[in-house]
This record gives C-alpha cells, structure tokens and sequence, in this order.
C-alpha cells in the first residue's frame, strides 16, 4: 500500500511523513523528489520546465520506483509529495492503480496565513521565495480538484503527531 501525503510547503508533509512511518508497522518513507532530483542531475540537463514534476519521465519513473521498492519490501510506503496539477495526479494513481497497488491519498491542508508563518519561520530551510510561490496554486488545486481526490488532514491546529496519528488510524480502520 502507499500512503500519499498531498499538500504545499509548510503543511508538514516531510514531518508528518517520519511519525506516520513510526505508527504503521512494516512501514518506509519515500520522497518522490529523489526522483526528481536523479533526473535534474543528468548532464547536458532536461530542456528546463520550471518544476520537474512537468518532465514527462518524473510520473513513471515514480510509478515504477514505488512498484519496483513494494515488490521487493512489501509493506507500505508513506510518500510525502506535492502533486498540484490533477492530470499528474491521475497518472500517478492510475499507474499505480494498474500494478493493483491500493494508494491512501491524504492532503495536509492548513490556512494560507498558517502556511506563510510556517514556511517565513522555518529555522532549517529558512524564508524561501520558492516555497511561497506555491501557496496560490495550492490553494487554486484544493478548490478545483484537491480536496475532492483525497482525504483531507487540517493541519492548521494540529502538531504533526497529531496529524501523523489521525492518518495512521485512518489507514488502520
């Protein structure tokens, strides 16, 4: 099984992702981003798109990555990853969906004013531009189609404990 872990900078996928891990037992975390950034370091570069999630290769290469590592660990992977455009959603799911792997979809969602505060106040990554750059299209994607494909998980209230621990029952009930 995979638990997917959707939301934007700030909503405490990477965090939440490690404690989700620790409550389901026989459990892995796998950031797709590896995959993304396997395919930004090959030389000469891609033709540059502006996010590598827009490169034809990154959705089936996370496809058969997260197949290729289920068939040889079993269990479940926990895969904290934000997908904000529906098309690479589906693509994702379906692809998985046709190796009969069951995917949990679950959005980490917290207000736009808790989003701002999180990410201009990280003390590891500190303010980045880039990450506050997603907090429109996030925000347009949980309107139109996010929300409707996913369990949501507010988090804006939550610790991440407490959000890991909702999304681990829900995956156990």
């Amino acid at each position: 099984m995979i638990v997917w872990l959707n939301g934007t900078h700030g909503a405490g996928k990477t965090t939440t992702s490690a404690l989700v891990r620790q409550l389901l037992p026989d459990s892995r975390v796998f950031d797709a981003e590896k995959v993304g950034e396997t395919l930004m370091d090959i030389t000469p570069p891609l033709p540059w798109t502006g996010n590598f999630q827009h490169w034809p290769p990154w959705r089936p290469l996370v496809v058969e990555t997260a197949r290729r590592v289920l068939d040889y660990t079993g269990g479940t992977l926990v895969m904290p990853m934000t997908v904000l455009v529906e098309e690479y959603w589906r693509e994702i799911s379906t692809g998985l969906g046709q190796h009969g792997i069951p995917v949990r979809h679950f959005v980490l969602h917290a207000d736009q004013e808790t989003l701002r505060g999180r990410i201009e106040g990280d003390t590891v990554l500190g303010p980045s531009a880039f990450r506050l750059a997603y907090l429109e299209p996030y925000a347009e994607a949980a309107w139109t189609w996010l929300h409707g494909a996913a369990e949501v998980v507010d988090t804006t209230h939550l610790t991440p404990a407490q959000a890991a621990q909702r999304i681990a029952e829900a995956v156990k009930s």
